[in-house]
């Protein structure tokens, strides 16, 4: 387990510097989209990696790393927007929006080492494409349960798909470091 913490800290940490990055250059323009728009965002980069893929070619000089690397930072913006109260400014101090992100990576961090004490880090046999399918399949259910309104009988809420699916990104990333 500690291989697994150290790595998946590294990959984390590569997340959240885009994304500290990004709220210094962008500010926290993101707060403009509802979180049903985020889903759809997670949606778009999880629909590209699966079709690069599957045709084994990219016209976009990219690889599916920056995607992976986009649905963690997408997804930890959803929960943010969650959380956040409605009349909230818009533009967040960069310190706060840090604040914050800082606070669903160590929620992220003691789901994944719960999980894995539980599954037994199945996902190291778990093929990249799988997750990719997880991770797709995630976003579908959380779209579902957002056309329902928030409304489930007996599924998880719109925040467990958001953790399910930074861990499925943050994994994909460990296993193509590994790959290299």
């Amino acid at each position: 387990m500690e291989k697994t913490l150290t790595q998946y800290d590294k990959q984390f940490k590569k997340c959240r510097e885009l994304f500290e990055n990004k709220t210094i250059d962008y500010g926290t323009a993101w707060r403009i989209l509802r979180p049903s728009s985020l889903t759809d965002q997670i949606f778009i980069k999880a629909n590209r990696i699966r079709t690069i893929q599957e045709t084994g070619e990219a016209m976009i000089d990219e690889g599916i790393e920056p995607e992976f690397i986009g649905i963690v930072n997408y997804c930890i913006m959803a929960l943010i927007q969650l959380e956040i109260d409605k009349d909230a400014p818009m533009e967040l101090p960069a310190e706060d929006t840090i604040l914050l992100y800082n606070q669903y990576l160590e929620n992220v961090r003691d789901l994944m080492q719960a999980k894995n004490h539980d599954y037994g880090e199945a996902w190291r046999d778990m093929r990249i494409s799988s997750l990719t399918d997880l991770i797709l399949m995630k976003v579908l259910r959380t779209k579902q349960i957002e056309d329902n309104k928030g409304e489930t009988l007996v599924s998880e809420g719109i925040d467990a798909n958001y953790y399910d699916m930074i861990n499925y990104a943050l994994f994909s990333l460990i296993l193509m470091e590994e790959e290299k």
